[in-house]
């Protein structure tokens, strides 16, 4: 699928718009390192879960590319807001005041990670011994945002934003790449205590 190319006032910048699905995104990076062309990999890297593209990363493009609602936010952010709405419409108010509070509902949420994480399991035929089942890919994508709603509220439960969950990304990525990088043939307790 291409998109089309939207003016932006930044060398840094490009709108795209999807004809098909309608989505709109702005891509806030670096220049890049490489030319890609139109329909590539590389043009649509950064794109995760959009509609736009393969899921990809091409080594030599810069890193972190940021994509924006058409509005301007960002969507992590937006996503936050829009959780934060949810609960507090619910009448849970987050981060909570209390330690009790804190741990009542790391425990709510975290139950209800399993059962979402359950329903997720039935999108799939897990049980080898049955051949009526099918692979229901639908079913499967909404238990996914179901387990991130739920992933969202814990995050604030904890009193993170989601420039707080990005810098922990980061971080913890970058200590998967070097336990890689080493082999993982030992735990090391204290490789994460800086995130």
């Amino acid at each position: 699928m291409h998109a089309e190319r939207e003016g932006c006032a930044l060398d840094t910048c490009k709108a795209v718009r999807s004809p098909a699905s309608g989505f709109s995104a702005t891509l806030i990076s670096t220049p890049r390192q490489t030319a890609a062309q139109p329909g590539s990999p590389a043009e649509y890297a950064g794109l995760r879960g959009s509609t736009e593209g393969p899921d990809v990363a091409i080594p030599g493009l810069p890193l972190p590319r940021h994509i924006r609602t058409t509005n301007g936010m960002d969507k992590l952010e937006e996503i936050f807001r829009m959780q934060g709405a949810l609960n507090s419409r619910i009448g849970v108010n987050l981060p909570p005041a209390t330690d009790e509070e804190k741990a009542k509902w790391i425990l709510n949420y975290t139950r209800a990670l399993q059962q979402e994480t359950a329903e997720l399991i039935d999108s799939v035929p897990w049980k080898w011994w049955a051949k009526y089942q099918k692979f229901d890919e639908q079913n499967a994508k909404v238990e996914v945002v179901d387990l991130f709603h739920f992933l969202v509220s814990l995050a604030q439960t904890l009193g993170m934003s989601a420039e707080d969950v990005y810098q922990a990304y980061l971080k913890k990525n970058a200590v998967n790449h070097q336990r890689q990088d080493s082999g993982y043939v030992k735990k090391d307790a204290d490789d994460s205590r800086h995130i």
